[in-house]
């Protein structure tokens, strides 16, 4: 579980480990959109049946980024085929994931294993709405 829970481990490197996981997944940035959703849904799954089975990620603690690798790959879904897509994807979630606007701060308020993994993938659909919007402006 708790190899699932920290994506093979990577949530114990430092500092940052949300960070670390959020890079993990970049190469999935290589696939098409409907494989990044999948692997999100994915990520998403098999991190909220891991945490159900460990009570000490009941309440987040740092090493736990498997929530990471799922709103990161949502919002690399709206990416596109650019690096510069890819750069703002991992930026804006990045940013949606520390500074926790609305729905996103919502969600971290939430408890267990749901809300371990609610704040990162609804700041993932953040980020992929924001970039949505950036591609439909043409600026990207």
């Amino acid at each position: 579980m708790r190899g699932i829970a920290s994506l093979g481990g990577i949530g114990f490197l430092r500092p940052a480990p949300g960070t670390w996981g959020s890079l993990a997944v970049l190469p999935l940035a290589l696939l098409p959109p409907w494989a990044l959703v999948l692997a999100a849904a994915i990520f998403t799954a098999a991190g909220y049946w891991a945490l159900t089975r460990l009570p000490e990620a009941a309440e987040d603690p740092g090493w736990v980024v498997v929530d990471e690798a799922a709103g990161q790959s949502l919002a690399l879904a709206a990416a596109g085929a650019s690096w510069l897509g890819v750069v703002l994807a991992f930026l804006l979630f990045r940013a949606f994931d520390i500074l926790k606007p609305g729905p996103v701060g919502w969600a971290d308020r939430q408890h267990g294993p749901f809300g371990v993994m609610a704040d990162d993938v609804v700041a993932g659909a953040l980020a992929a709405l924001a970039l949505l919007g950036i591609s439909w402006l043409g600026w990207l």
